[in-house]
């Protein structure tokens, strides 16, 4: 089992792309060692297109992917696929990889039992499929072929298209969508996932569920407090200039 450690650096929903570049500028920071986590936690959606099996989709994103794969090397990054980023197992090798298949991730901190997950691993039906399928080499082989036709137009319309969803709107009815999903499912003293973006905790009967906050809203991050503290995560926003 993992062990979480205090001082990890937990970083979800970044969407990262040309148009919204503010995580280059914080893994650079962790790359010169300005920031010093004891571990990397990604938890998914960290590019807004980066699927292994696309190339283009990795060379828009290497300087990104070079850093990372840099700071794998010295410290341990845990790396949670979501709907916008997978079958990066080829592409982070020194890092732990968990695909949608495998969360939530059953993980320890003192004692202490944490699950992660991105946020999409229980949608309907539907959803499930469209997520195996989406993942195939078939179907990346034949978007690879596509986009490449294409003069890379497929995968630029695309992000230029993410570039402009609202990150930071409410989920209303958020607690009552959270309570009914998960409540009576799971046995652990935290359930942590993105996702959803709302940036919120609640107390559920056997657990603690937090929906982190998007680092594209914002550029809010966490960071695994002492064993000693009643939470697991304290807040804090990435401010420096691009």
């Amino acid at each position: 089992m993992i062990e979480i450690k205090e001082g990890a650096f937990v970083v979800s929903d970044a969407h990262y792309s040309h148009f919204r570049p503010e995580l280059l500028a914080f893994i650079r920071e962790i790359h010169s060692k300005k920031l010093q986590p004891t571990q990397l936690i990604l938890m998914g959606d960290i590019f807004d297109t980066l699927f292994g099996g696309v190339p283009f989709s990795l060379e828009i994103n290497q300087e990104l992917v070079k850093l990372i794969n840099e700071i794998s090397t010295e410290i341990e990054v845990i790396y949670l696929e979501g709907n916008h980023d997978f079958n990066l197992a080829p592409l982070f090798p020194h890092a732990k990889i968990v695909p949608i298949s495998e969360q939530p991730l059953a993980c320890g901190n003192s004692g202490r039992k944490v699950l992660l997950a991105h946020g999409d691993f229980n949608s309907d039906i539907g959803y499930r499929v469209y997520t195996a399928l989406i993942r195939t080499p078939t179907v990346l082989t034949f978007l690879h072929l596509l986009n490449f036709l294409s003069f890379n137009l497929i995968l630029k319309k695309l992000d230029a298209y993410l570039s402009k969803k609202e990150d930071c709107k409410e989920f209303r009815g958020f607690e009552q969508f959270i309570s009914k999903r998960l409540a009576g499912k799971y046995t652990c003293d935290y359930f942590v996932e993105g996702h959803f973006h709302q940036n919120k905790s609640l107390k559920l009967d056997t657990f603690t569920y937090i929906n982190l906050g998007a680092f594209a809203c914002n550029q809010r991050y966490f960071i695994v407090k002492s064993p000693n503290e009643v939470e697991l995560l304290e807040e804090k926003i990435f401010s420096k200039g691009i």
